[in-house]
Formats: structure tokens, C-alpha cells, sequence
């Protein structure tokens, strides 16, 4: 799929597919055709980089992968990378190479090159505060069941002329925004109003030829046709901070309502049914948490781990089961720079269940999850117990 708008005589756009080998050759005619002085492309830095250093993660401290924001961030770049890849091979060409064709071509001209996309980790940080509790419930469970039921089989029947017409991004996003409406303005319209305005900064210095995915290409070729464009960058760039997170107040009161609880058995019944009341609470959550690394194929020693870790973390905020089940884990099952550099070949299941990388950050993922429904599944059980005595 190509598209080729000429916004006005100082900015033309270039709508392209990121799996497609005709995109990579008809971005080079555009440079070539109308000899810009700039060329921006629809990649931040951090996408940037992910392309041109495919070997970044070998040198990042386990300890950092163990955070669990960076686990789930890693997943679903690793997961979503793999189909793209995979898409690639299947059309002869590498995902983004539209995009490094453009620059390569630029400096071959010496031409300026930026970067006009906003932070992926912005983007997808704004979306999760935007998230209410009921659709980061729905995107984590979307995201386990695309994880486990995912294989070459089921990656066959993906709609690729679909994904020609758009990029991989652009899909993504779009999938994103029907499990959660609430996140399509930051994933999507957001993004158009962003790389609308750097393009149109960039083309006061000069002609520019913008290199986008085409799902974006209207909704930029739309703010780019108006008089002024009215948007400040760096609102757009800000993360903000909830100052009352529900999630947090849940967190907090969980430990309150247990010590409650055990008080109120303890007075009303005895030694023996408060002990009985911390054996549920102990064999619930220590239990899911276990299967939950069980599931990501965790070191026996790792099971145990997280069975009497979880009880225990799950009432302090400050620390996460997974995180002490992860670094036991990576204490046993240290990854190497082989598996770092295995991340970026990873086409199936197989791979990518296999990886220690993956493995290890599955462990601190499935880890707390398992907790965390532990802990919803052991307090009414508890409460119901205090109900009895």
C-alpha cells in the first residue's frame, strides 16, 4: 500500500505500510522525486533505536527488567514484534525498513532527517492513566490470552492486506482502543495532532517529505490543512499524575481490612479459627501466585518462592510477589547475551517461551497476577469466616 499527498508545496507525505517491500522503494522515489530538505519519519527515538540496535536489551540490568512496568512493557513489544516480523518474512522485507530507507536515503543526500512520532512510552502511559480499573483488567486479560493461545497456526490466518493497508502501529492502536474507548484520543488522535505539528515546525526550515504509516496519513494530512494547528507539544508530552488512584487506595486498605479481620476472629473466635483464617489466606494467595509461575515454566525453587512470598506481599504495597519471584528465578536461571539477542528473532510460541529473558519477566508478570487474585479471592472468604465465628 502507498500513498503519496502533497499537503502543500512544502509538505508532501508519504503513506506507508511498515511490512511492505514496495513502501521501502517508493519512499526512496519520493526523496529522489522532490528532493526535500528535511525528512521526518513517523518514529520517536526509543522505536528508533529498537530498530537500529536490536541488541539494547543485552545490557540492561536484570534488576530493571524485574520492574514490573518494564516487564509488561517488554512483553508486549516482544509479542507484538514477533508478529511483525513474522509478517516481514513473509513479504521478503524487515519491519521499519520503509522507515531506515528513508533516512538512510536522506543522508545520502545530505538531507536532514527527525523524528516526529512522540515517545512510545509516553503515548502508552498516557493511555494507562486514562484507563479506568475494568479495561486495564480487559487489556491485561486480552493480552494472557494472546500470549498463551498464540502459535504459527493462528498467526497464518492474521489479516495481512489489512495490515498492508495500515502498519503494525497503527493496527495495534486500533486494537488497543476497542478494548478500551476510553485510550483511543491518546493512541491514536493524539499521535496525529503530534507528528502534525512537528512536521509542519520542521517545514519552516525547509520542504519536507513525511514518511507515516498510512492509518495515520488523514488524520495528519487533516491537521496539517488547517490555517494553524492549536497544540502544545509538551502538554502532549506530559504524563500526568492522578492525585487519587483507586487502585492505590485498594492497595493500602487491603492490609488494613486483613489486620481488621484477624482482630475481629480473634476476639469473637479464638486462637484456633484465627489460625484456620491465616492458613486460607496463606494457601489461596500463595497458591495462585505458584500456578501463575507455574504457567511461565519457573524453576520448582520459583514456585515455592512465590507461594510464601505472595501471602506476605500482598500486604505490603511496597513490595511485589513478583518481583521477589523474579529475582529468585533470575538468581537460578540467569539469562545470557544469547538470550538477549534472541529477543529480536522470536517468530513463535516456542521462541518465545523459551527465552530466559522472556521466561523471567512471565514469572514476575504471572506472579503477581496470581497474587493479586488471590488476595480478591481470600478476603471475602475471610470476611465470610469472620461472619461465622
Amino acid at each position: 500500500m502507498y500513498l503519496h499527498v502533497k499537503v502543500n508545496d512544502n509538505i508532501i507525505l508519504v503513506g506507508t505500510a511498515h511490512i511492505s517491500k514496495d513502501s521501502v522503494e517508493e519512499v526512496k522515489q519520493v526523496i529522489e522525486e522532490h528532493k526535500p530538505d528535511i525528512v521526518a519519519v513517523e518514529l520517536c527515538k526509543r522505536r528508533y533505536e529498537s530498530i537500529t540496535k536490536k541488541d539494547q536489551w543485552e545490557n540492561t540490568p536484570i534488576s530493571k527488567l524485574l520492574n514490573s512496568s518494564n516487564a509488561y512493557l517488554l512483553l508486549a513489544q516482544t509479542f507484538l514484534g514477533s508478529i511483525q516480523r513474522k509478517l516481514g518474512k513473509e513479504y521478503g522485507v524487515d519491519p521499519g525498513s520503509e522507515m531506515i530507507a528513508a533516512m538512510d536515503e536522506a543522508k545520502k543526500k545530505g538531507v536532514n532527517v527527525a523524528l516526529v512520532d512522540r515517545d512510545i512510552t509516553v503515548t502508552l502511559r498516557r493511555a494507562w492513566k486514562r484507563m479506568g480499573f475494568r479495561e486495564k483488567f480487559r487489556l491485561a486479560w486480552e493480552f494472557l490470552k494472546a500470549l498463551i493461545g498464540y502459535d504459527e497456526e493462528e498467526l497464518e490466518e492474521v489479516d495481512l492486506e489489512k495490515l498492508m493497508d495500515q502498519d503494525v502501529i497503527s493496527t495495534m492502536m486500533e486494537e488497543f482502543g476497542e478494548i478500551a474507548p476510553s485510550i483511543t484520543e491518546v493512541l491514536i488522535n493524539e499521535r496525529d495532532k503530534y507528528i502534525a505539528k512537528k512536521i509542519l515546525e520542521e517545514s519552516k526550515k525547509g520542504k519536507v517529505v513525511g514518511v507515516v504509516g498510512a492509518g495515520h496519513l488523514n488524520g495528519i494530512k487533516k491537521y496539517l490543512q488547517k490555517e494553524k494547528i492549536d497544540v502544545d507539544l509538551k502538554e502532549l508530552e506530559y504524563v500526568p499524575k492522578k492525585r487519587f488512584s483507586i487502585l492505590k487506595t485498594i492497595a493500602y486498605a487491603i492490609p488494613v481490612i486483613f489486620a481488621a479481620l484477624m482482630v475481629y476472629i480473634f476476639f469473637f473466635g479464638g486462637w484456633e479459627e484465627t489460625l484456620v483464617a491465616l492458613g486460607w489466606w496463606f494457601l489461596i494467595n500463595g497458591s495462585l501466585s505458584a500456578i501463575g509461575t507455574i504457567i511461565a515454566r519457573a524453576h520448582p525453587l520459583t514456585w515455592l518462592t512465590a507461594f510464601v512470598a505472595a501471602p506476605i506481599t500482598s500486604l505490603n504495597p511496597a513490595i511485589a510477589a513478583g518481583w521477589v519471584a523474579g529475582y529468585v528465578e533470575a538468581k537460578l536461571r540467569t539469562p545470557v547475551v544469547k538470550d538477549f539477542k534472541e529477543l529480536s528473532k522470536i517468530e513463535s510460541l516456542r521462541d518465545f517461551w523459551n527465552n530466559k529473558v522472556i521466561r523471567l519477566l512471565m514469572v514476575v508478570a504471572l506472579a503477581n497476577v496470581g497474587s493479586m487474585i488471590g488476595t480478591f479471592v481470600a478476603l471475602p472468604y475471610l470476611i465470610q469466616l469472620g461472619i461465622a465465628v
